[in-house]
């Protein structure tokens, strides 16, 4: 049994609301950010539609995109 990676679309007579497709974030150089496992950080680059590269103190690091854990202050 094979899954298909397309979402199942929405019904106009259904009585469910429909879903609600996700913003894409998107982050600038000097961005406050806080991210869900490495805490309180700065941006100091971006790669466009790719990653950031996130100062968090103690550590440096590259955060890919979609940016699920990562929000902007």
């Amino acid at each position: 049994m094979t899954k298909s990676a397309s979402p199942k679309r929405h019904l106009p007579t259904s009585p469910f609301k429909a879903p609600v497709a996700p913003v894409p974030k998107e982050f600038a150089m000097g961005d406050q950010v806080t991210h869900d496992v490495h805490g309180l950080g700065k941006v100091i680059g971006i790669e466009d539609g790719v990653a950031a590269l996130v100062d968090f103190g103690s550590t440096r690091l590259r955060i890919l995109s979609p940016y699920d854990k990562m929000t902007k202050l």
